[in-house]
């Protein structure tokens, strides 16, 4: 398993430019929006944590359709889904490296995109903290996704398509927790739980799902 998550790591990094071209990604789609919103600086620092949490949601979004692909493409699926080791924690150690590789990038990146959206210290800790906890959720669901579009030729879309609505509630609490430690009066933890709640529900339901669509692709 440690040599399977070294493998993935450095397969997302030359594979399309891995993490540079989520962070790149990420920067381009909070850059853009000062210039929709105004100059405005009361209203980008208002806004920035949701900005902030919508670029990252998008940015995580990339390249899920490729987490099963190469091992489909020359034959490792197979190796995969014969092994003794429990098909669920191989998926669940993917989804860790692609984790590591495309979504902890983008939470080191937040604090750069805090201070150009105006956003306070207080805001940009929090969102940097709500983003470290909620992504690996964005991630595990994704992972069902890209489980059962890995047959498919054109599968990209459709991964988005699927994961996208199943995020949403990631993305509500998400901001909930931010906006609650910087603007109050509602409480922190509550939303902070529940979006830890969601990345352990999915940390369990999500690798189980993958394996069971990876078998029945195989079939």
């Amino acid at each position: 398993m440690t040599a399977l998550l070294f493998r993935d790591l450095k397969l997302s990094i030359r594979a399309g430019g891995g993490a540079l071209v989520g962070v790149l990604f990420f920067l381009t789609v909070v850059a853009v929006i000062p210039f929709g919103v105004g100059p405005d600086l009361a209203l980008l620092a208002r806004i920035g944590p949701a900005i902030v949490w919508i670029g990252a949601l998008l940015a995580a979004l990339l390249g899920l359709d490729r987490l099963f692909q190469a091992e489909r493409d020359d034959g490792a699926l197979d190796l995969m889904l014969m092994q003794e080791t429990p098909l669920v924690v191989t998926v669940l150690v993917k989804c860790l490296a692609h984790w590591l590789a495309t979504s902890l990038p983008l939470v080191i990146a937040s604090p750069l995109l805090g201070l150009f959206m105006n956003m306070s210290e207080k805001a940009i800790g929090a969102t940097m903290l709500t983003l470290f906890v909620g992504t690996p959720a964005i991630t595990l669901i994704g992972a069902v996704g890209a489980a059962v579009a890995v047959a498919l030729p054109r599968g990209g879309l459709l991964v988005s398509i699927l994961v996208l609505p199943l995020t949403i509630p990631v993305l509500i609490f998400g901001v909930s927790a931010t906006y609650a430690a910087v603007e109050g009066p509602a409480p922190f933890m509550p939303p902070f739980l529940i979006l830890i709640a969601l990345t352990l529900f999915f940390a369990v339901i999500g690798p189980a799902a993958a394996a069971l669509a990876l078998r029945n692709t195989s079939d």
